[in-house]
């Protein structure tokens, strides 16, 4: 594909933003990846000097060592973070970072330097207006009083916290504060108070499909049930908590279900019952508190490193202090002594200079002459590690990129299951390729697309991440599922993730997409068309004329609708199949040779389809290079 022309010096920054979207990918499924991931972003973005991209590598590195109980590197690069946010001055970054630095601090139990820095944050968000960020921030600093007994404090920001979320409309955010309230309402036995809150967090979480919160709400629930003497509301309750933590795997809350149901079940006289209970309890508990144990020494090892540190600090500026002092008073005594013998050094290095200047020009000639000789050795030397090392980097690149790229392409047998008379043929150019296939479930309706992003091999790779990326949040984030509101949206997407690099990116993609539902077929394409061949003949749809990426005066994308038909065959693709040179005069294969193609071969099942496109394509190439990427879908309905 080579309709929009990329900058090739926008590629090292193209490739930082692609890996932030793949970290974005992996960073809870598999965190040691995504480390590797952000070093390397991290290498580059130091590499140029590219201070978004070292920002956000320090941010992402910040939070992934946290997670790991990396604690000391986490700060150290949630500060460096900091810093490179206040160089740009991205405000709302600088108040993030400081919220992330607040938390580590929030974390190991060292709650004064949380609370300053969760302040100069809430400060900042203020400012630019972060209402979301401030909420979130006032829930940390209530859950910090909590921790040092000030619960009016504490249900004081809660309150506050819970007043922006419901202005934002923020559903999540809202159910997480009424939980909060209602477990302080509970320790202070207000039952009445903190059974309402419970029930309202329960609503909104059922609402939204929050099944960790739900299984909060209900063991919070089913225990003040337990408190009141209502035994068969609580078992009720106790048992869907149990039953939805055990779903999801949420160890903490089985611990407190199975608690919750063996005192029920002992109240109850069910001993049997009571006991197996326990079972389940002491497991969960074993398990939970040696994690705890282990999390709370980590954090008294590093509280006291940092209060130690911060009184060694403390005590070597007051030593500093009285040192300069006293050297000042000595500096004094010297300063007469010193314009003396330096009236003497000057007298005697005139002399010695004299001298030493006839010598320096002979020896000067003669290390001039050698330098030469082994500075054209070491250039030698250093050309040949470099290029090793160069074509190391790339070997590397290269297999990143097959291993994420493998990552984002549905499975087969996913395809299979959801459109059994179907063939997908992909053949990349390269290791990796810029084309890539792509299906969605939603609502009812399959989702399927043929995409060629910018290039091939590697850059064209990373481009098709963040592509696809646009995609799925399209469907995912947004629920939209009419083919051109979905290319709309990942435009956007698209568009705005490339503004980020400090390069003019001119990347983007062509695609045809489809929405299937029953006997109904939607499509809409930026450059690539959709064929149906009904009874021996091709419906042609053309696709809007502008890519996915940046354009000048864009237009909506433009939704087709058709009533299928029983036997009719639906295939999309990309360029590469068409524009391979090869045959006889080592000419274009075109779009007529492949519809003829198509056409010969409607009586076949789609499995052999492919066999035959596959094999013409080799036979028509022979000895040539493969031009371009590959990929071609074919449906029967």
């Amino acid at each position: 594909m080579n309709k929009i022309i990329a900058d090739p010096k926008s590629h090292d920054t193209t490739v930082v933003l692609t890996y932030f979207e793949i970290i974005n990918f992996y960073y809870l499924s598999d965190p040691d990846t995504a480390i590797i991931i952000c070093k390397k972003a991290e290498k580059i973005s130091e590499k140029l000097n590219y201070l978004f991209g070292k920002s956000e590598s320090y941010a992402w590195l910040g939070y992934l060592n946290q997670g790991k109980g990396n604690i000391k590197l986490s700060l150290t690069y949630s500060n460096k973070s900091l810093i490179n946010f206040k160089e740009i001055g991205d405000k709302k970054a600088i108040s993030t970072a400081l919220s992330n630095i607040g938390y580590i601090y929030k974390e190991q139990g060292i709650l004064e330097e949380a609370l300053d820095y969760y302040n100069r944050s809430i400060k900042i968000k203020k400012e630019v207006g972060d209402q979301i960020g401030i909420a979130s921030a006032l829930s940390n600093i209530g859950d910090i009083y909590e921790k040092q007994g000030k619960t009016k404090e504490s249900l004081d920001y809660h309150h506050r916290s819970l007043r922006i979320d419901e202005e934002l409309g923020d559903k999540k955010g809202i159910a997480t504060s009424l939980t909060r309230i209602g477990i302080i309402y509970y320790n202070q036995g207000k039952i009445i108070d903190a059974f309402d809150y419970y029930n309202r967090s329960l609503t909104i979480q059922i609402e939204i499909g929050d099944k960790k919160g739900i299984a909060i709400s209900l063991n919070n629930i089913g225990i003040i049930h337990n408190d009141q003497g209502e035994l068969m509301e609580a078992i009720e309750y106790g048992q869907k908590s149990l039953t939805i933590s055990e779903e999801i795997g949420f160890p903490d809350n089985i611990s407190q279900a199975s608690s919750l149901l063996s005192e029920v079940y002992q109240k109850q006289g069910k001993g049997m019952k009571a006991l197996e209970m326990y079972k389940l309890y002491i497991q969960m508990h074993d398990s939970i508190y040696n994690e705890d144990i282990i999390k709370a020494a980590k954090q008294q090892e590093y509280k006291y490193a940092y209060e130690k540190q911060k009184a060694i600090d403390n005590a070597e500026y007051d030593k500093q202090i009285a040192i300069e002092k006293e050297e000042k008073e000595k500096q004094q005594i010297l300063v007469v002594a010193i314009a003396v013998g330096l009236g003497l050094v000057i007298f005697f290095l005139i002399i010695v200079f004299n001298k030493l200047k006839a010598t320096r020009k002979q020896k000067a000639l003669i290390e001039q002459q050698k330098a030469e000789v082994e500075q054209q050795k070491e250039v030698v030397e250093l050309a040949h590690y470099e290029l090793e090392e160069k074509n190391q980097e790339i070997l590397d690149s290269i297999l990143y990129a097959k291993r994420i790229q493998s990552a984002i392409l549905p499975q087969l047998k996913v395809v299979k299951q959801y459109l059994k008379e179907s063939f997908i043929l992909y053949k990349p150019k390269d290791v990796v390729a810029g084309d890539f296939y792509w299906m969605e479930q939603k609502n009812g309706k399959v989702l399927f697309a043929a995409a060629d992003c910018t290039g091939h091999g590697v850059p064209g790779a990373m481009v098709s991440v963040v592509c696809n990326n646009g995609l799925n949040r399209s469907v995912r984030e947004h629920g939209l599922t009419i083919p051109g509101k979905i290319l709309d949206k990942t435009r956007e997407i698209v568009v705005k993730e490339f503004k980020k690099s400090e390069e003019d990116v001119k990347d983007g993609m062509d695609i045809a997409l489809c929405s299937m539902e029953g006997m109904k077929l939607q499509y809409a394409g930026a450059y690539n068309p959709l064929w149906i061949i009904r009874n021996g003949d091709i419906i042609e749809t053309k696709a809007n004329k502008q890519p996915i990426g940046q354009f000048d005066n864009p237009e909506p994308y433009t939704t087709h609708s058709f009533d299928l038909e029983k036997g009719d065959a639906i295939y999309i693709f990309s360029d590469g199949y068409v524009d391979q040179f090869g045959g006889e005069r080592g000419k274009k294969f075109k779009a007529k040779a492949f519809r003829e193609l198509l056409l010969s071969i409607q009586d076949k099942p789609m499995e052999e389809q492919k066999k035959t496109i596959d094999e013409t394509f080799e036979t028509w190439k022979g000895d040539l290079e493969q031009i371009d990427d590959v990929c071609v879908i074919g449906i029967r309905v």
